[in-house]
């Protein structure tokens, strides 16, 4: 974890910098990070199992002189200044702080202290990271005159070239605080038929003959290779009930018509309400649209629908007597939310 190195910000591949986190939130999101990943590993002392290594261990206590004579010796500007990352923000004649600049510095450090520390042998990344990695083996090769290896892979992206970015916006979030285990499901339910048996391959534990079965499907077939690819991601991530709860929901709400009771829901309280709230502003705080011109857009392209009807007057107004009962908005076919008074 970078609960050091975070303090600085890596400038790789963006436009700016980026924001610096507080003491506190970088541990909350160190918190956080392992109670996600614990669905995946087992952390604990014995041979097999997982270390969650923070490299403010090493990097907080730093006596910047030492580090200076050390460490800083071995890079040379002139070849740091070739790496794409770098280079691509001075090409922009976008500003590169020096505090930035810093950041290849230190994580190839990390890499020679998990060496030293923890016989790692081993830094995989995205390919966007090469430059980071290569400075961390060859640091290490110079200072404690030890092997080590790094793995990169091609950044994810869809079949239409799109970024599957950690950090973009529509990011896919493993947090059910960020994305519910609905919408996670929903999301993976929803793949492009191209992307489905590589998705099966890259984010499941199904035989790859299974996979490439059915990602062959065609027609109709396809849809239930969807469901069976957001079952089997969602079992991983967030359990089987959540899978079978938002399978449940989806045929419930897509199949049925109903409403289905695993829906996003927005509760809205009398004090709330007042006199009313329009539809317009019910339709954004369902997250169904960013801003209330993009909710008065799906509108008037009738792409939203109340209960299932087609909804084409952006000036109604939702008292407390339509919300006697939940109502059901929709924004095209794949995205619903419940609205429910509470109090």
């Amino acid at each position: 974890m970078g609960g050091g190195t975070t303090k600085v910000g890596d400038p790789s591949f963006r436009a700016d910098e980026r924001p610096l986190l507080t003491p506190e939130k970088i541990d909350d999101n160190i918190a956080g990070i392992k109670k996600v990943f614990s669905a995946y590993l087992e952390y604990g002392d014995g041979p097999s199992d997982a270390l969650m290594i923070n490299n403010a261990e090493w990097l907080d206590d730093l006596n910047y002189l030492d580090f200076l004579r050390d460490i800083g010796k071995h890079f040379s500007v002139n070849r740091m200044l070739t790496f794409e990352s770098v280079k691509s923000r001075l090409d922009r004649e976008q500003s590169l702080s020096f505090l930035e600049f810093n950041y290849m510095i230190l994580q190839a450090y990390d890499f020679l202290e998990l060496n030293r520390r923890y016989g790692c042998v081993l830094q995989m990344g995205g390919s966007d990271q090469w430059g980071n990695i290569v400075n961390g083996i060859d640091l290490t090769r110079r200072v404690l005159d030890n092997q080590i290896f790094g793995l990169t892979s091609p950044l994810l992206t869809t079949s239409d070239g799109k970024k599957m970015g950690k950090s973009a916006d529509g990011a896919v979030w493993l947090n059910p605080d960020m994305r519910s285990p609905y919408e996670f499901w929903q999301f993976w339910r929803n793949t492009t038929d191209a992307d489905v048996g590589r998705f099966l391959k890259l984010y499941t534990e199904m035989p790859i003959d299974e996979c490439e079965r059915l990602g062959a499907l065609a027609g109709s077939e396809i849809n239930e290779a969807k469901v069976i690819l957001a079952n089997e991601i969602t079992k991983l991530c967030h359990g089987s009930q959540a899978a079978s709860t938002a399978e449940e929901t989806a045929r419930e709400v897509f199949e049925k018509g109903g409403v289905g009771d695993d829906l996003p829901t927005l509760e809205v309280t009398r004090e709330e309400l007042g006199d009313g709230m329009s539809i317009v502003q019910a339709i954004v705080r369902a997250g169904l649209a960013k801003s209330g011109k993009d909710a008065k857009r799906l509108i008037s392209e009738n792409g939203a629908k109340i209960d299932d009807a087609p909804l084409s007057d952006a000036g109604l107004m939702l008292d407390a007597a339509a919300l006697a009962s939940p109502i059901k908005l929709s924004a095209g076919k794949k995205r619903h939310a419940l609205i429910v008074l509470k109090g």
